[in-house]
This record gives C-alpha cells, sequence and structure tokens, in this order.
C-alpha cells in the first residue's frame, strides 16, 4: 500500500485550527506547526509560508496575542495566546464549520 501524499490545508481552515490549538494554551509557530502535523495522523502540513501570515492576521484581528519567551530547547520564540474574541471567533467558526463538512457529507454520500 502506497503512503498517502500529504494534503496541504484548505483556505481558511489553518485559522481554525491555529484557534483551536491555542485553546488549550500558549504555543509558538514550531509547536502549532508539528501539533496540526502529529494530530492529523501527518495527512496535513503546514508550511512557514502559510503558518506566520495566518498567525499575523489572527494578531491584527485581536483573536490571538503574541510574546517573546524561551522554548524548551533555550531558543527565543514567539508564544501564541487565544484570547476572549478568538474563543468566540473558534466557536462561530466550529459552527461553520460542522454545517460545511455536513453538507459536503451528504452530497457524497446520497447524490
Amino acid at each position: 500500500m502506497r503512503k498517502q501524499k500529504k494534503s496541504d490545508l484548505l483556505q481558511g481552515t489553518l485559522e481554525l485550527l491555529v484557534l483551536r490549538l491555542l485553546r488549550s494554551g500558549q504555543l509558538n509557530g514550531w509547536d502549532i506547526m508539528q501539533r496540526i502535523q502529529l494530530v492529523s495522523g501527518e495527512v496535513l502540513s503546514v508550511t512557514p509560508g502559510a503558518r506566520y501570515p495566518a498567525l499575523h492576521r489572527l494578531e491584527e484581528r485581536g483573536l490571538i496575542s503574541a510574546e517573546w519567551s524561551t522554548s524548551e530547547n533555550n531558543r527565543r520564540a514567539k508564544f501564541y495566546k487565544l484570547m476572549a474574541a478568538g474563543r468566540k471567533q473558534l466557536e462561530a467558526e466550529r459552527e461553520s464549520w460542522a454545517r460545511f463538512s455536513g453538507a459536503v457529507e451528504t452530497i457524497l454520500r446520497d447524490a
């Protein structure tokens, strides 16, 4: 059996996944990338070229905040934290995603 190629994230889903990961606590950019890959069973991957613009957009919208600190391996890293507005946005986007994915599943099953 051949290994499936890793999928790029659908446009717009990366921000949702970042908000969800940060709900559990603060993470740096590298940790966010690793968790997405690990939790998805290595189906999803995020490049730095997509990850950092998404983090900056979320920060500009006041959904997350960032602070420089030292990582576990003693390197300086920017850590991101979910803000109250980000929690509200996460719930709204989860509801929207549930409707969208349910509709796609229905079409795949019944069409």
